[in-house]
Order: C-alpha cells, then structure tokens, then sequence
C-alpha cells in the first residue's frame, strides 16, 4: 500500500477558536466527534480546529462484498488504511519500539472504532433500485500494523436482511463533512466473494470539484455547515455490482 502523497498529510490545523451554541452542536463540533470515531486518540483532537483545509484525515479503503450460497449479498468487509500522519499517532506509546504491533495490542483500539462509527453509519452507504439498504453491527474486526507502518482497520458489515443484486447494488464508502477523506485502493479495490457466475463489478470514481467546490475546501465553510449538508458525496468513489 502506497503512502498518500506529501500534500495530503502535510497539512497541519491552527488551534480552534470555534465554540458550538449551547444544546447544539456546529459543524466543527459534529467533525470533532466523526474524526474521534474513526482515530480514537487525543492526537485527533489536536487536529479537529481550525486547519489550512479539509479533509485532516486520509484512507485508502478495499471493499469485498460477502454473497450467500442463494446469490445475495450479505453484506461487505472493509480494509482501511490510514496515512503515515494517523498511523504514527496512533501507535505512538505503545508495543516495543522498532517492532509491529500486534493484533491483541490494537484490539481495545479496533473495538472503539467500530462502536464509535455506529453513529455515522460507518462510513458505508449501500443502496439497491435507489433504496438504502440497513447494516448491521459490525463483526469479525480487528487493526494491524504492516510494515510499511500503516495502519488498517478490517471489519465487516453485515446487511440486515440479504439482497439479490439486481439489477445492481452500489456501494459507496465517504465522509459527508469531507474530514475524512476515503479513496479506493488503486489496485483490487473491489472483490466479490463466493458470488454467482456472471457477477461483475466496477468502480464509479467522482468527478474532480469544479473551481465554486474547491474555494469551499476551508474550516470556515465547513465550520458552518448544516446538519445534514453531504459534502462529501460530491467526492465519493461509487462501487457497483451487478448480477444477471
């Protein structure tokens, strides 16, 4: 796995002198708490103020979308690679130094994580003939280290109720407030598992941000977005699977 270039894990945010209203949350509060969910550790707190520009965080992410032996799907495993910036945070202080970390050593880590992205539907949006479909809670997760020293949070989401993907099934994996930033490994990013002949599935990457999007890439703007505002599918990568 490549590291993610200079410009995006250079960036380091000024102090916040942001304040959310009494009883009500603003948009850097709501990106404080989303980025706690995903990093887990006091070092993201330094970074969710006021920074140069969004996103603060950077993951290279690989999808399998699980089918049973009826042809459905099931639901979808994630591998997410955090940058050089998160992955050097988060191991600080602890294991041996110059040695891996262990899965056990991760494990308190990778169980806040996935119980944390509960409240942000884990990043993860499936929807079939344009209806969304409902995860489950997530199994079968854990961090690793590899030794390139990233690190990778794995786990799977099961679907509630199974789905035949017909005509097909998107998936997209994004950050609405954009703090995170979520690309599709450059390689294998999609893999179907145990699916019936004739399955396919492709990726839809987004369009680059026209001139209007980009001047808004600052905290300022981000700082007061509304409740529910979806920046961040505007730079969603869209996997489809499609089945006869």
């Amino acid at each position: 796995m490549r590291r993610p270039p200079p410009s995006r894990s250079a960036r380091r945010p000024a102090p916040s002198r942001l304040r959310a209203a009494p009883g009500r949350r603003s948009g850097a509060d709501r990106r404080r708490s989303a980025g706690r969910a995903v990093l887990a550790c006091s070092a993201l707190v330094l970074w969710a103020g006021a920074a140069d520009a969004h996103p603060h965080v950077f993951v290279t992410a690989r999808e399998q979308v699980l089918f049973d032996a009826d042809g459905r799907v099931t639901g979808v495993r994630a591998d997410w690679t955090f940058d050089d910036m998160y992955s050097s945070f988060v191991t600080q202080g602890l294991g041996t130094p110059g040695e891996l970390l262990t899965r056990d050593q991760l494990a308190p880590l990778a169980k806040t994580n996935v119980e944390s992205l509960a409240e942000f539907g884990y990043f993860t949006v499936a929807k079939l003939s344009g209806h969304a479909l409902e995860f489950g809670a997530p199994v079968d997760y854990w961090l690793d280290e590899s030794p390139d020293k990233l690190v990778t949070l794995h786990f799977t989401l099961p679907l509630k109720a199974p789905a035949k993907p017909a005509p097909a099934l998107n998936v997209s994996v994004y950050d609405p407030t954009y703090f995170v930033d979520f690309r599709m490994a450059d390689r294998d990013p999609v893999a179907l598992v145990a699916a019936p002949s004739g399955c396919s599935t492709s990726v839809i990457k987004p369009r680059p941000l026209d001139a209007s999007d980009n001047q808004k890439l600052s905290e300022a703007f981000f700082a007061n977005m509304s409740p529910g505002q979806d920046f961040g599918i505007k730079l969603a990568s869209k996997v489809m699977v499609a089945c006869p």
